[in-house]
């Protein structure tokens, strides 16, 4: 075997066919086929996985015990493997503390800047924060009342794990006995701390008991100056019983810099670095931790690091002001009769009728209904004993609701309240995370939250010019932090996330943005000798950034790595210096190597589908026509997140392409605005719209339906037969079989959800998960059913000589010709063929579906109803996963949909769909802040005539007959194409 080479022999992995294939190495390899032909199964299934095993073989023995449980890939050999590293499309985290500056490291690296080179300010009045000398606390200690008991206390462990043993033992030598353990207090003398090694301690010191006053000025001083010896500039003072309205409680108390046992102790923490001597205020020691909003140390203490608080919102609790004011407030809607005797009660007080719509109401009396009286409220009611009566302030709806949501132990009367909560920014640290004393840090006149605001491309740039407004020394300091900085904003640029924030949380980025990040880290990492596996990296991706990516990938390579990339972009193929194209068709009829070799050996190859799109032999063709718009809908003011005030008209009863660069604002028109404004609007209260003026036209339109990427179901009972509804009648038809009305079995019989005639070990699920500890879960074949999912009873009963578990395993194409007598379970399968999911098992566990399918699945469900048309439709990128063969389904099923008097709107990069589409909309020119405008709007053709949108440049490549003012494309793929087809004679 030549070591220049990853040889694979005998692949059987899934619907692979026993393949032999030589994969060069130091190359970048394209994986490619139609949709269902065995690419993933050849390159992350097979390649990836058994990669994945020897890496394993090499931990502990503890990972080893369970690698007999875990099935290895169904392959006779693999020879030449690097160590490798999946990039797939999983989201970053689903963490809501987790964001793009911490997943990247960023944040870290900020974090070590400002601890090292920050100059700390007061978070009060601003003022530069000064070192305090053993002198000012002593004047400051001695302006309490005179007599005040108070323990002078060096913290001389401060929040960190361990026992301490020889640290006490240490302190019982110097003389000292007396200490505070996580505010318990020790003789050590008498006693020693039994402490937990794994958790987190403070030990304090008692260096001095004193009674504060003028005359005890030298003891005071020989005690602070020893505290503050012993704790390396630290000193705790420890009031037991401070005096009221001091101004040192007051002021420490203002800032929150003290840890406190009950309401009659205050701690206060003094340092000899950090206090501003014109509030009074000190402040903590600067360290890393101090700003992570993962540590209590920087977090703000009120939302604790998350930049949100969730509360009882005024517009969920009067939806419809109109309502007359006895049943206005939706919370209270569930226990009427009770809640009635109050309204009654305060309404009389105030002198108005229970009667009177709630929004003719004077201001101030709808305040105190919400946010309760100022003046005491008579009460009364009738029990059974008579009329009970009581006199207070009426606490009002809105304090009711909150008070109890804290109070209740109720999960039923929580979850009902929380109907009526919003999530909002967080008042105490406006969003930024941090506590004030963090916040209030700053190096060259920034703090740190205003970086994590800035997008990728912008804090690039004020790195970039950083060191230069540096002193010398802080300049020294900083060096290296800003070259790490440079260097990971640099990688994320390369891959088209420059309009990225680094505050972004990333539970919120797409699966193609979470895979870019951690191709920029690997970038980052210098690897070489590496294999990379990706999946489908341009998801998401315009044409002007796919062109980043491909760079970057290049570069990736030309370190000495391999890649292989599972990839229908053709720009990718045009690229890469080697394509494996699997086939000959989907599924069953896939699992060989069509044709393997560079983009020219592909085209050459007569049964390769890819290689005719390739070529231009078979393309999806330019409609000869453009439908009109019936109407418009017409969105006014768009202005959520980066949207520019925007006025949008989506034109009625057309099929509309939403476009523009990565980050221009396309999702957040279509989710925040269209579609949760349309919700709102018809009657569906339990949805916040982004920030908008109107929505004209709705009158137009009977219904709105998004179809996207999310999951059809979280567990692996969830599959495409059940949420389609074919399950339904293929169970119907096992129940009318005779030997099932011979033993009695129903319909539910044959359900794997229920118990009956699953098979109990696994739950009718057919796998059983193994916990990996450190690992991440795998899930095995189940060893009662082997798979099958039901018992020996059930699999008894056979249709047509299958069983229930046989027919799950079909896949769609063959179920389709299997069930040729049944009409109605055709139409439902004929509708996943037009989606391009005939090579789909009709029980494929929905945790194993790429989002592309997911959303497939989902359209093929909405186009089971027989709906009469004026429905909206919104899809999110519905060509993710999709080979040109099957995309070219896809666009007919869109026309189909449209051609039934409905409005399709579809965000999507995917210019061959973007050609067919009847309007587009483009939004840009950039992304991020420098988005959010309307660039051009109009016909494919009109679009590609307007030099300012990017998204028109590509598209000449593609138009015919566009007249051409500006450039072409930026794309490569002409240019090789043109250098390496030959020209026909």
């Amino acid at each position: 075997m030549s070591k220049d080479h990853i040889e694979v022999r005998g692949a059987e992995e899934h619907n692979l066919k026993d393949i032999d294939i030589e994969i060069p190495r130091d190359s970048f390899t394209v994986v490619t086929g139609l949709s269902g032909s065995g690419k993933s199964s050849l390159a992350f299934e097979t390649v990836y996985a058994e990669g994945q095993r020897r890496y394993i073989e090499s931990l502990s023995a503890y990972a080893r015990n369970f690698l007999g449980q875990m099935d290895k890939p169904q392959v006779e050999n693999v020879e030449g493997l690097s160590p490798a590293i999946s990039i797939d499309q999983k989201n970053a985290a689903n963490n809501p503390r987790s964001t793009v500056g911490t997943v990247t490291e960023l944040h870290d690296y900020l974090r070590l800047l400002y601890a090292r080179i920050g100059n700390p300010h007061c978070p009060e009045c601003g003022r530069p924060v000064g070192e305090q000398s053993a002198q000012n606390m002593v004047s400051r200690l001695l302006e309490l009342p005179e007599g005040t008991r108070a323990k002078i206390a060096a913290p001389v462990v401060r929040d960190q794990k361990g026992a301490f043993e020889d640290r006490f033992d240490d302190l019982v030598s110097e003389g000292y006995s007396r200490v505070e353990v996580d505010g318990e207090a020790y003789d050590l003398t008498t006693e020693r701390p039994d402490l937990d090694e794994n958790y987190n301690h403070t030990v304090d010191v008692v260096v001095d008991r004193v009674k504060l006053s003028a005359d005890a000025r030298s003891r005071i001083t020989d005690s602070v100056e020893t505290a503050l010896e012993e704790a390396d500039g630290a000193l705790k003072l420890i009031l037991p019983d401070p005096p009221e309205d001091t101004e040192l409680g007051r002021e420490t108390r203002s800032t929150g810099d003290l840890a406190g046992e009950s309401d009659d102790r205050l701690v206060v923490t003094f340092s000899e670095d950090l206090a501003c001597t014109h509030c009074g205020i000190d402040l903590p020691e600067l360290e890393t931790r101090s700003f992570s909003f993962n540590s209590p140390h920087g977090a703000c203490p009120e939302c604790e690091g998350i930049g949100e608080s969730k509360s009882v919102d005024e517009r969920l609790v009067v939806q419809d002001p109109s309502k007359p004011l006895k049943d206005v407030f939706e919370p209270w809607s569930y226990n009427r009769k009770y809640y009635q005797r109050q309204i009654d009660n305060v309404a009389e007080h105030f002198g108005v009728s229970v009667e009177t719509p709630f929004e003719e109401l004077d201001k101030e009396i709808r305040e105190q209904f919400l946010y309760g009286t100022n003046d005491i409220v008579e009460f009364s009611w009738r029990t059974k004993n008579g009329v009970r009566e009581k006199s207070e302030r009426f606490e009002g709806v809105m304090g009711n609701l909150s008070r109890r949501h804290v109070e209740t132990d109720s999960d039923r009367a929580r979850d009902h309240i929380e109907e009526y909560m919003a999530t909002t920014t967080c008042p105490a640290c406006d969003g930024t995370r941090l506590r004030p004393e963090s916040r209030a840090v700053l190096v060259n006149g920034t703090d740190i939250t205003e970086i994590n605001e800035l997008s990728i491309g912008d804090a690039l740039e004020y790195f970039e010019g950083l060191e230069a407004e540096l002193t010398e020394r802080d300049r020294k300091i900083a060096e290296e932090i800003c070259k790490e900085i440079r260097a990971r904003l640099g990688f994320m640029e390369e891959v088209g996330l420059e309009y990225l924030t680094l505050d972004r949380e990333a539970a919120t980025l797409s699966g193609g943005e979470s895979q870019r990040i951690r191709l920029a880290t690997q970038v980052g990492s210098g690897l070489v000798g590496v294999l990379y596996v990706l999946d489908e990296p341009s998801i998401g991706l315009h044409q002007r950034d796919n062109d980043k990516l491909l760079d970057t990938l290049e570069g990736l390579r030309d370190l000495g790595n391999t890649l292989i990339v599972v990839e229908h972009d053709e720009e990718t193929m045009w690229r890469a210096d080697n394509v494996i194209d699997m086939g000959p068709g989907p599924g069953k009829r896939g699992g060989e190597i069509v044709s393997h070799g560079d983009v020219s050996d592909i085209m050459a190859e007569e049964e390769s589908v890819t290689g005719e799109y390739l070529s231009g032999e078979r393309g999806i063709p330019v409609p000869e026509t453009r439908r009109e718009a019936d109407g418009y809908l017409t969105i006014r003011g768009a202005r959520q997140h980066n949207l520019a005030d925007l006025d949008v008209e989506v034109p009625l009863g057309c099929f509309t392409a939403i476009t523009g660069v990565s980050g221009s604002g396309k999702s957040t028109l279509l989710h925040e605005i269209l579609y949760k404004g349309l919700r709102k609007r018809m009657n569906d209260s339990d949805v916040n719209p982004g920030e908008h003026d109107d929505i004209e036209g709705i009158d137009r339109i009977r219904g709105v339906r998004l179809i996207d990427q999310s999951p059809i179901g979280r567990t692996p009972r969830s599959n495409p037969a059940t949420y389609t509804g074919v399950f339904d009648h293929i169970r119907e038809l096992f129940a009318e079989t005779k030997l099932s009305k011979q033993r009695g079995y129903e319909k539910g019989r044959f359900s794997f959800n229920v118990k009956g005639g699953r098979c109990e070990a696994c739950g009718g699920q057919g796998t059983v998960k193994i916990d990996m500890n450190f690992l991440s879960d795998v899930h095995v074949p189940c060893e009662e059913c082997d798979g099958a999912r039901y018992n020996d009873e059930t699999l008894d009963v056979t249709y047509k000589g299958e069983t229930i578990s046989d027919v799950l395993d079909m896949e769609v194409d063959e179920a389709y010709d299997f069930f040729e007598s049944h009409s109605g379970l055709r139409r439902r399968l004929q509708l996943l063929k037009d989606v391009g999911l005939g090579y789909m098992r009709l029980g494929q566990p929905s945790t194993t579906l790429s989002g592309g399918e997911a959303q497939r699945v989902k359209l093929a469900e909405e186009l089971g109803k027989q709906d009469k048309g004026e429905t909206l439709y919104l899809l999110d990128e519905p060509t993710t996963g999709l080979h040109s063969a099957d995309e070219r389904k896809l666009i007919e099923v869109l026309q189909r949909l449209t051609d039934d008097g409905n409005t399709v709107a579809v965000v999507e990069h995917e210019l061959d769909l973007v050609k067919n589409a009847d309007h587009i909309i483009d939004l840009g020119p950039e992304g991020g802040e420098h988005g959010g405008d309307l660039v051009a709007e109009g016909t494919p053709e009109a679009v590609a005539e307007n030099d300012d949108s990017h998204t028109g440049r590509y598209l000449r490549d593609l138009l015919p007959g566009v007249e051409l003012e500006g450039p072409r494309s930026d794309s490569r793929r002409h240019e090789l194409k043109e250098a390496e087809t030959p020209v026909a004679e």
